[in-house]
């Protein structure tokens, strides 16, 4: 299964190492990139087991998220255009305005 991040994606990582770096969290800052490594393994495993996320008038059709493990409040967003493709899309906090994102 080929993986591709969007640069959104990986610029959201960076963001959240920053993020837990400035907070003196260098623990979570080391833990996070490894838990989206981890995250992103379980997604190639089975692609379809993040529930299907619905936005008013998106173009993402097929979105999907699931959490990056440690860090459940942040999830990955993703598509599998094609049955071999995963498409990381964003990793982002599941309460920011994702229709905003995404629309």
């Amino acid at each position: 299964m080929k993986v591709v991040f969007r640069p959104a994606a990986r610029r959201d990582v960076i963001l959240q190492v920053g993020y837990y770096i400035d907070r003196n969290a260098e623990h979570a800052a080391e833990r996070f990139p490894l838990a989206v490594e981890e995250a992103v393994h379980q997604i190639t495993r089975q692609p379809d087991m993040g529930p299907l996320q619905h936005f008013k008038g998106s173009r993402w059709t097929g979105l999907r998220s699931w959490p990056v493990p440690g860090f459940e409040e942040l999830r990955i967003y993703y598509l599998r255009p094609q049955p071999a493709l995963i498409r990381i899309l964003r990793i982002v906090h599941g309460r920011r305005d994702l229709g905003l994102l995404f629309d």
